[in-house]
This record gives structure tokens, C-alpha cells and sequence, in this order.
């Protein structure tokens, strides 16, 4: 018989120190067989449909929310997530019900029992259902998760996730696998309710949806085996911001490779190196390590080596970015090539607004031509298209979605072109297609420009992870002398390979690498740099 795999995805990566709240009207919603429709794009889902056909599964798709990272998650998103999963997960059952129907003796009356304790989860999400007569609804559960989403009331959203699922009739015991991402905030609790999450092992976000498929290839060894691993965590006293978690760079580079080292043991399944995301102020905020196997003895030892590991390069992570007054005064040496202006503290894929004038600000300073900047406000491209192609309009630019920075740029523009803003990402592999899969919504668009700056405004905020954003608006980014990148680490899979040169420059923003400006409530004290 084929295995019967339950699929969900609730992917947010929450910054718990920026304004407002992310609501639902913030999440690209995906129910039941909706969900099939990733299967072969270059999210970690599609992966993982393309391997389900090749293991002969039966998918039971529910329900995927996800998001660009933002602020903290209201409450109403994780309990309509919830609802939505319990109303596909009785159709499943339902299903199994219609199915048992036609076979002989008293099973159907079994599964009557657990459609019945499925009706009953619908208004009490915590009621437990580990009765051993409930016959089992499915062989498995597979996940998409992010790791570090925060709602108002619930700091650990995914291992509240976990443990209602095992309330589920039929899911208590059955074997539970995912994929996340390693800027996680994991917990005890995600790792004592689930057999085996696999992270990202690459930042930029490379490999996203091989970790789904290493996921999947461990789901399908335990399923064909009958042979289940369980996990183990162990948690260091280290943050760091994300522009010290790239893999190509000291500590993690060191990290992972020790980790692969430890993944090639017989008894081992997987090693996470899990960077952890600094901007979710939890009690379990930082740099982790999750691993799975048959011997948790081998397992746990192989997780404290590389805690050592990281508390003795705890320093090559704390990375800090100079300020503008050090790196703007060297591009006038810089004749050929493109020089990329990394903003950290505006970074996009952290969760920032997008819309800093920090870097725009230091452009027009020092009057640096040829350059270009990406800024999302779609009040400003509102007005651009009211006032039209050709047109000069003053615009008051960016600076509106956080109260960190200095404010919006007063600027007079000629509107150079209009359009949709959505695009195909050029790169499948990359940290965009992570998040999204092969297309991209920019939402209205509006290319303006002011003496020799070109300035691209969105109406909806855009990680600079894929250099289809610029193309898809006429523009050639290579061809460029100075170009302002809001991230830290994921761009450079784009950027890169055009670059002439990069530098960091720290900027009033929401992201700073400098970790003592956050004013941490809940982290777990002493933890470094906090607490050096």
C-alpha cells in the first residue's frame, strides 16, 4: 500500500522589535490540493512533491501559510492556520473513514472513534488523543516551517505547532519530519515532539529545497525501515546578527563542515547548525544545534562538540558595519566596475521595511552618479503614475515604515517608467526562491530618477536576492558604478558574480548588526555579546 503523507507549511521569520503587526491579509495562503501546484518549482514544497511521486506516496496536502519576514504575527493568523489545517485534516480523515468502509470487520467503527476526536479538536485544539484503539489515519507527517515565527501571545509558534498536532488522533506517535530554516530559534519542545527537521545548510539559501529533499529521502528511509530516529538539541549562549551566520565565512563555514563530518556516522541521520535569528527577542533566541539518529548517546556528543566550537569563535560572528563617513569617501577612487553598498540595517530579508533612506541620503550627498537604490513605498509610486511617464513630480521617498530613520527624502524625479513589478526569478537556487519559488510580485512599480541616481520604488518590499529585479524593469545592474542593496548576507548569490567590490555600512535601521542596541526583554541572560 502506498504511505500516506500529511503535508503542511507555516513558514514567518518574525522581528519582534519592529512596529506594528504582520496580519493575515500578510500571509499568501495555499489550501488542500492547491498545494500540488509547487510540485517541481524551487521551493523546499516543490521538492518534496516531485520526491513523494518517486516513493509512490499518497500526499495529504492541508494548508501553507507563509510571508516575507516582518513584525510580530498576530494571534488571529497561527488560530486561522490551525482551523484551516483541522478542517483538511477531517477531510482526511473522512477520507480514511470512506475508504475502511468497504473492508470487512470492525475497523470502521475504529475510525469512526478518531473522526469523531477529530470534530472534537476543532473546538479544543489541546485535547490529547493517545489512545492506542485509534487506528492510524496516516503513516506520516511532513512540514515546511521557518523556525522563528512569534505571535503576540506565543513565542514558539512552531513547537505549539508540534504538540497540537500530536494531539490529533492517529499523529501522536506517527513519525513527524520537516525542513526549516536555519536562522530558526529552535526549542526543546520542537525537538522532543518531532523525529527529524533538516535545515538549510547554506546562507545564501542555496539549498533550500534540497534540505526539503534530504527531509523527504530521511521520512522515506524511516517509512521503508520501520527504523525511526529521535532528535536531540543542544543550546549555546551565543546571538549573532545574521551578517555573521554566512556559511562561505568563519564561524560557520568551520560549523558546518564539522557538522557533514558528523552526519556521515552510522548511527546519525542529520546535524543542524542553527544560526538563529537575533531580531526574535525568546527565551530560546540564538545559535543552536539539532541533531537525529538511533543513538542519542553519539548524537548529543557530536552536538556538544560543536557548541565548544562556536563559544570559542563566538567573536568571528559578531560582526559590526562602518559608517557611512568611512566607505562613502573611498568610491570617488573607484573608476571601473560596480560597486554594491550592502544596508544591513534596512535588510529586507530580516524583516525591515525596505523603505531607509540611509543609503539614499549618502548617494545624493555625494552626488554619486550612475547609482541606484531600491525603495519600497507605494504611496510614492501612486503618485509617479498619477503624474506619469516624463514627468518631473516631487516625491517624498521611503522613510515611513520605521521610526529609526531619519524620515523621507523630499526629491524632485523624472518618472522614467511604469509598470507591474512582477518578474521570473533568473536563479532557481536561490534565497528568493526559498521563500517564494520561481516568481515574484513587486507589486506597481516606478522607475524615477534624480540627476545620476536611479531610484527603482515598489509597492510591495523586495528581498535583493535575484537580479531579475532590476532586469525586469529595463534596468542592467552590471552596467552600474554604485548600486544600494538592503540584506546582509543572501544577496551575494546575486551580487557577487558583478561586483567589482562590496562594502557593509551601518545605517539607522531595525536590523544593525550591533545586537546591544535591541532592547532584549526575553533572551536567556548571560548570552554573548549581550554579556561579554
Amino acid at each position: 500500500m502506498k504511505k500516506r503523507v500529511l503535508i503542511a507549511g507555516l513558514f514567518h521569520e518574525t522581528h519582534t522589535f519592529l512596529e506594528g503587526t504582520t496580519s493575515l491579509r500578510d500571509f499568501y495562503i495555499t489550501r488542500g490540493d492547491d498545494m500540488l501546484a509547487a510540485k517541481g518549482d524551487s521551493s523546499p514544497l516543490g521538492g518534496v512533491l516531485e520526491l513523494a511521486d518517486e516513493y509512490g506516496w499518497e500526499v495529504l496536502p492541508t494548508i501553507d501559510y507563509r510571508a516575507q519576514p516582518s513584525a510580530t504575527v498576530e494571534d488571529e493568523v497561527f488560530e486561522s492556520f490551525w482551523s484551516d489545517f483541522q478542517v483538511q485534516f477531517a477531510k482526511v480523515a473522512a477520507a480514511s473513514r470512506s475508504a475502511v468502509a468497504e473492508m470487512p470487520g470492525p475497523a470502521p467503527g475504529i475510525v469512526d472513534t478518531a473522526i469523531e476526536r477529530s470534530t472534537d479538536s476543532l473546538t479544543s485544539p489541546t485535547s490529547s488523543a493517545h489512545d492506542s484503539a485509534a487506528a492510524p489515519l496516516v503513516d506520516a507527517v511532513y512540514l515546511v516551517l521557518h523556525g522563528a515565527m512569534t505571535t503576540q501571545t506565543i513565542q514558539d509558534v512552531e513547537g505549539e505547532l508540534l504538540q497540537r498536532i500530536r494531539s490529533l488522533p492517529g499523529l501522536a506517535e506517527v513519525p513527524l519530519f520537516g525542513v526549516f530554516d536555519l536562522h530558526a530559534n529552535f526549542t526543546p519542545r520542537m525537538a522532543e515532539l518531532s523525529n527529524c527537521l533538516v535545515s538549510y545548510r547554506e546562507n545564501p539559501h542555496t539549498d533550500a529545497r534540497e534540505a526539503g529533499c534530504i527531509a523527504a529521502r530521511l521520512l522515506q528511509r524511516c517509512l521503508s525501515t520501520g527504523e525511526c530516529p529521535r532528535q536531540q538539541i543542544h543550546i549555546t549562549p551565543v546571538v549573532w546578527p545574521p551578517t555573521g551566520t554566512a556559511t562561505a565565512n568563519q564561524p560557520m563555514k568551520v560549523l558546518e563542515q564539522q557538522a557533514r563530518e558528523y552526519e556521515s556516522k552510522t548511527s546519525v541521520w542529520s546535524v543542524n547548525v542553527v544560526a538563529g535569528f537575533a531580531f526574535a527577542d525568546t527565551q530560546h533566541t540564538g545559535v543552536s544545534f539539532v541533531g537525529c539518529g538511533t543513538d542519542d548517546e553519539a548524537v548529543q556528543s557530536y552536538l556538544q562538540d560543536l557548541a565548544g566550537i562556536a563559544q570559542r569563535d563566538r567573536e568571528l560572528g559578531n560582526v559590526t558595519d562602518p559608517p557611512l563617513s568611512e566607505v562613502m569617501p573611498k568610491l570617488s577612487g573607484f573608476h571601473e566596475g560596480l560597486t554594491v553598498l550592502v544596508e544591513p540595517s534596512d535588510n529586507i530579508g530580516g524583516g525591515a521595511p525596505g523603505d531607509g533612506t540611509g543609503l539614499l541620503r549618502a548617494l545624493l550627498e555625494y552626488e554619486v552618479s550612475n547609482s541606484a537604490a531600491c525603495i519600497a513605498d507605494p504611496e510614492a509610486v501612486r503618485k509617479a503614475e498619477a503624474a506619469g511617464i516624463g514627468s518631473k513630480v516631487t516625491l517624498s521617498i521611503g522613510g515611513k515604515g520605521s521610526r529609526i530613520d531619519a524620515g523621507p527624502v523630499e526629491l524632485e524625479v523624472e518618472v522614467i517608467a511604469l509598470n507591474d513589478g512582477r518578474f521570473e526569478l533568473e536563479d532557481k537556487q536561490s534565497h528568493l526562491a526559498s521563500m517564494c519559488g520561481d516568481h515574484f510580485d513587486m507589486g506597481r512599480c516606478a522607475i524615477v530618477r534624480h540627476q545620476g541616481i536611479t531610484i527603482l520604488l515598489t509597492s510591495i518590499k523586495t528581498p535583493p536576492f535575484d537580479l531579475g529585479q532590476w532586469r525586469s524593469q529595463g534596468i542592467e545592474p552590471s552596467q552600474l558604478s554604485v548600486i544600494a542593496v538592503k540584506a546582509a548576507v543572501a544577496h551575494r548569490r546575486a551580487y557577487d558574480p558583478i561586483a567589482a567590490r562590496m562594502f557593509w555600512v551601518d545605517t539607522p535601521g531595525p536590523c544593525s548588526s550591533n545586537l546591544k542596541t535591541f532592547p532584549y526583554k526575553h533572551i536567556r541572560r548571560p548570552i554573548y555579546p549581550l554579556d561579554e
